[in-house]
C-alpha cells in the first residue's frame, strides 16, 4: 500500500490508529477477547491478536506509536530555518542575478554549497512541499509589462480573434 508523503503515514493519521490500539488495550483490560475487540473495532483478527500479545507482554505503552517510519532526513530543522529565509531573499541575493525564478538545481546548490551536503532533486522537491513551497507561476508581473497596451490588447485585438 502507498502512503501519501511517500512511505508513511501522517501524524494525523499515526495519531488516530494509536488511539484505537489503546481503546483495544482498555477491551483487553475489561477481558474482551481479540477477536471480540477485532470486529468491535473493525480491524482485522491478525492486527487484534498481535496487539492482544503486546499487551500482555508490556503493557498499554506497547501500542503507542512508534514514530514516523524510515531515516530521520538529514534536513535539520534549524537547516529548515534558514533555507526559508534564504529563499524569501530571491535567488539574486545568492549569485543568480539573470532570472527571479527558484529552480531545484538552484535550491540543492545552495544548500550544498552551506551545510556541505547534497540532496537530490527529488528529495529536495519533497523537502519544499513539507515547507509550503510548491512549483507555481510566480506572484508578480514583470517589471517590463505594459499594462496600456494588454488592455488596448484585450479591447481590441481579443475580439477580432475570438471573432474568428
Amino acid at each position: 500500500m502507498r502512503y501519501p508523503d511517500g512511505g508513511g503515514l501522517t501524524a494525523k493519521q499515526r495519531a488516530q490508529r494509536e488511539r484505537v490500539r489503546f481503546e483495544a488495550a482498555e477491551m483487553f483490560a475489561a477481558g474482551a477477547p481479540p477477536a471480540q475487540v477485532a470486529r468491535r473495532l473493525r480491524v482485522s483478527r491478525k492486527s487484534a491478536y498481535a496487539w492482544h500479545a503486546a499487551w500482555r507482554a508490556d503493557g498499554a505503552d506497547a501500542l503507542g506509536s512508534k514514530g514516523p517510519s524510515g531515516c530521520p532526513s538529514r534536513m535539520k530543522p534549524s537547516w529548515r530555518a534558514w533555507l526559508e529565509q534564504a529563499l524569501e531573499e530571491g535567488p539574486a541575493a545568492h549569485g543568480w542575478v539573470e532570472d527571479q525564478r527558484w529552480t531545484l538545481d538552484r535550491v540543492v546548490t545552495l544548500v550544498a554549497r552551506r551545510f556541505h551536503t547534497r540532496f537530490s532533486k527529488p528529495q529536495m522537491s519533497r523537502i519544499l512541499h513539507q515547507m509550503g513551497w510548491s512549483a507555481q507561476v510566480p506572484v508578480h508581473r514583470a517589471a517590463e509589462r505594459d499594462e496600456q497596451a494588454v488592455a488596448t490588447w484585450i479591447k481590441e485585438t481579443w475580439p477580432r480573434v475570438e471573432k474568428r
